[in-house]
């Protein structure tokens, strides 16, 4: 594992609120820089416990520095935060929620999550084969009897996806029939997401190797103005697995755990998500059989956008503004980040 030192990661918190629940992280995250995305009226002043290293953009800065592409990032929801890919030059970005504490494992240490996904992140995966160990590069584990010697090397790994405890990150109809239901198993394992398999992406504890995919991370177009919410990671999720896949990048999903705190209104809920529920049956089976060209995550989101376009329109006209947005957002990554180059053996170059 390679040692990664605070000053190659930023930690991107989407908010409303003042961000008193830092002082539960302070023993973790004080090492670190904060991007801290002031949603809704910019106008009001939002508080950040001393101590900590940080820099906060309102819907008006955005504004400033994307001028006419501010569009295409989320007003009123926490799609806001891929802003703050925008404005960090680190390598690696955490991004977590404003109502996520910190989680104790069963022997009640306190979980630090920067330490196991930047794990994640510097281990490899092992995409093309499953490993019935889960993750063969944790300590007291490895390559099982019948594994491919030619596949352990793994590939470099992109996206780590940690879970939580209490809250679980259930969609609305789920949470009407199950209200009281909590999370309360501690799974001690981390697997990587076999190519070729989907899964639903949650932002709220979500780490990433900014150079290698922060372009594909795009939490599409919700909130305000908007049609559909609560799909803003999903969106991210899908178009980073396929590109991850495609690049012969890695995602992994498991540890580390966070303590999610407070569920949200599941009718308001059900109001975001209704048409998504219908079409996301479209959405998984579109991504199921995309097929990639690109060498770099930028190019790929342009070849989705230009298949979102002409094959997921018929479902509502939102998804012709959706691609849109997928091209500004890289058109504005591009402006902050420069263009990339290809991508060679699994790693990117510049």
């Amino acid at each position: 594992m390679a040692s990664v030192q605070p000053s190659e990661v930023d930690i991107v918190i989407p908010t409303i609120r003042n961000l008193d629940f830092l002082e539960d992280w302070r023993e973790f995250f004080e090492p670190y820089h904060l991007i801290i995305i002031q949603d809704g009226d910019p106008t009001r002043t939002i508080t950040v416990p001393k101590g900590f290293e940080y820099e906060l953009y309102n819907r008006n800065d955005i504004e400033r520095i994307l001028g006419n592409k501010a569009w295409c990032i989320s007003f009123k929801d926490s799609a806001c935060r891929c802003f703050g890919w925008l404005m960090s030059k680190k390598k690696y970005i955490y991004t977590i929620d404003d109502d996520c504490f910190v989680a104790k494992d069963p022997q009640g240490n306190r979980i630090d999550v920067m330490k196991q996904h930047l794990t994640n992140l510097t281990t490899p995966s092992t995409p093309f084969y499953f490993n019935t160990l889960y993750d063969p590069y944790r300590e007291g584990a490895d390559f099982v009897r019948g594994y491919p010697f030619s596949l352990r090397e793994g590939v470099p790994t992109a996206v780590s996806h940690g879970l939580w405890m209490n809250i679980p990150d259930y969609d609305a109809p789920t949470q009407m029939v199950k209200p009281w239901e909590r999370n309360t198993r501690y799974v001690d394992a981390v697997m990587t997401v076999p190519k070729g398999s989907l899964m639903p992406t949650c932002g709220m504890n979500l780490g990433f190797d900014r150079e290698k995919v922060g372009a594909a991370m795009y939490f599409g177009l919700m909130g305000h103005g908007q049609p559909i919410g609560r799909y803003d990671d999903m969106w991210a999720g899908w178009c980073s697995k396929v590109i991850c896949d495609h690049l012969n990048f890695g995602t992994k999903s498991g540890l580390p755990y966070l303590w999610h705190s407070k569920a949200s209104n599941p009718f308001v809920n059900l109001k975001k998500e209704f048409k998504g529920i219908f079409w996301q049956e479209d959405i998984v089976a579109f991504f199921q059989k995309v097929e990639l060209k690109a060498t770099t995550a930028e190019e790929c989101m342009l070849e989705i956008a230009e298949k979102v376009k002409v094959e997921l329109a018929h479902l509502d006209p939102y998804f012709e503004k959706l691609a849109l947005g997928m091209v500004t957002w890289i058109e504005a990554w591009r402006d902050q980040h420069g263009k990339t180059n290809a991508v060679e053996n699994g790693a990117v170059a510049k």
